[in-house]
């Protein structure tokens, strides 16, 4: 700590405890960094049930197993950890970060990590969560689409993203069909005839509830009969947890995800740096990863630029 400064003021807070602010912790931790993980226990990866893309896992490993791993890693280089819903983030006179939380607490740091994520639009029925816990309804395509090959599927959208998913899904199995759940008018042209060349079936309906069996999931239609599949893919989209990254002055692109730089993940607010879903749409773990590694390592150069380090 240089002569001068305040003993409570951190090098950095990270604001999330995904893949990627758990990932931020190992690298700052390592770099002897004086910080804390702020976290409302609520990451996504949580809800996996099984992910096999992740390198190092032959047989696959559950979210929460993953998760855990991870912040035992972290924990035992020193990192610090704390639950609490953080209500604000702003930066103060003399370039200084104060994040509060829930409650009125605050803690001050020279440098901040939005690792926020992202929040899923899961389809209104009763019973989604039980059934995204089993692996009947799903959510990632490229996670694992792979696993499913073959079986029948059904796409639950309510526009052209909807139809995207059910199509990229069309090279896993022969039997996929778009459970179109708005207007037909969302619907446009142009993706009912790309769902017809790739083979996929289109069913415009409203739902009224998912009913889970032993293999596979049933659909009672509110008009028709029950649609019956083996496994769901929830098309509804995602929303980033923009809201503390925007009222900071950070700037959002045409889908609401926050603008970092590719190459160190800073924003346009110096010191504050983004990493992970929150940041780009792919939603993968492993490039969540792969970014927290390259904002910590940023923001370690960046402290050390400031403290008139060699670098």
């Amino acid at each position: 700590m240089s002569e001068g400064r305040s003993p409570d003021l951190l090098d950095a807070i990270v604001i999330g405890a995904g893949p990627a602010g758990l990932t931020a912790a190992i690298y700052l931790a390592r770099f002897r960094r004086s910080f804390v993980v702020l976290h409302d226990g609520r990451s996504r990866a949580r809800w996996i049930p099984r992910t096999h893309n992740h390198p190092g896992f032959p047989g696959g490993v559950r979210g929460k197993t993953l998760l855990g791993r991870i912040r035992r890693q972290a924990e035992g280089f020193g990192a610090r950890l704390r639950e609490a819903r953080v209500e604000r983030v702003a930066r103060r006179r003399g370039g200084a970060f104060e994040v509060r939380v829930e409650g009125g607490d605050a803690h001050r740091a020279r440098t901040v990590l939005l690792a926020t994520g992202v929040h899923d639009n899961h389809p209104p029925l009763p019973g989604v969560e039980a059934a995204i816990a089993r692996g009947v309804v799903r959510i990632c395509p490229i996670c694992d689409a792979y696993e499913v090959k073959g079986r029948r599927i059904g796409v639950i959208g309510d526009g052209p993203l909807g139809a995207r998913e059910a199509c990229f899904l069309r090279r896993y199995s022969p039997d996929v069909t778009l459970l179109h759940v708005a207007g037909p008018e969302l619907l446009p042209a142009a993706e009912r005839a790309a769902l017809a060349q790739a083979g996929v079936g289109l069913a415009e309906c409203a739902l009224a509830e998912i009913r889970l069996g032993r293999s596979g999931a049933a659909l009672r239609r509110k008009v028709g009969s029950d649609l019956h599949f083996d496994t769901l893919y929830a098309a509804l989209g995602c929303a980033a947890r923009n809201e503390l990254a925007e009222a900071a002055g950070v700037g959002v692109n045409d889908r609401g995800y926050l603008v970092a730089g590719q190459a160190h993940q800073e924003t346009a607010v110096p010191g504050l740096y983004a990493a992970g879903d929150v940041v780009r749409g792919l939603n993968q773990i492993s490039v969540a990863e792969a970014e927290a590694a390259i904002a910590a390592t940023a923001m370690h150069n960046w402290l050390r630029e400031q403290d008139g380090e060699a670098l």
